[in-house]
């Protein structure tokens, strides 16, 4: 029983955390226009091979990390700079005189396991998450990880990580296909923008967290 609640929690807390547009899903949207569920499915494995360590980690050590504010600070700074490098990096790419197509092709000379392994590894947010929610988690006994039942928690979290990702691609897609603006300038214009966003969202909330006023 306290296997199926685990993987119950860990499902959940993962889903609901891989629904916002994060960049790694920007990424897998991509990646699935112009290659398919076919490349999708390694990219997915790949970013929850990184993920599995870091969540197994931050399960053993949760309450070490939480105390480690500064540690945490500086990740998450990171992280915003990451973003805000990949939408420089889109946007500059997408100056030059090529079609989409020709513009993907440059970040698909790897397999898709090994990009998915690559981005997931620079996803630095993902550890003061989970340190925050398996420190929830444990402190309000939702989980038991006595005798190897982590291992159950973990299976919860991964599977609602590849599910969250995948509804929401396969959602992204199917309105992409649908709107003839979406597909035409997704590449050029949109995915860019997309990182932007997201790196002035989580510049904000990291100002709000550190800095806002005692």
């Amino acid at each position: 029983m306290k296997n199926l609640q685990n993987i119950g929690v860990g499902f959940l807390v993962s889903f609901l955390g891989s629904i916002p547009l994060g960049y790694l899903n920007v990424i897998g949207f991509a990646l699935y226009q112009y290659a398919g569920i076919g490349s999708l499915i390694p990219f997915l494995l790949g970013v929850m091979t990184i993920e599995s360590v870091v969540i197994y980690g931050s399960l053993v050590f949760a309450n070490r990390l939480v105390q480690r504010q500064q540690w945490l600070k500086w990740i998450e700074a990171f992280s915003v700079v990451f973003i805000l490098a990949m939408a420089a990096v889109f946007y500059l790419s997408s100056k030059q005189p090529q079609s989409q197509e020709q513009l993907l092709e440059k970040y698909l000379i790897y397999s898709p396991y090994f990009i998915g392994l690559i981005l997931s590894s620079f996803n630095f947010i993902q550890l003061p998450f989970w340190a925050g929610w398996n420190l929830y988690v444990l402190n309000g006994k939702y989980i038991d990880i006595e005798q190897g039942s982590r291992f159950s928690y973990l299976l919860g979290t991964l599977l609602g990580t590849f599910s969250g990702m995948l509804v929401l691609i396969l959602s992204l897609a199917k309105l992409s296909s649908q709107t003839e603006f979406l597909s035409q300038n997704m590449m050029h214009y949109l995915i860019p923008a997309a990182f932007v966003l997201l790196g002035i969202y989580q510049g904000f909330q990291f100002g709000k967290k550190y800095f806002k006023a005692k």
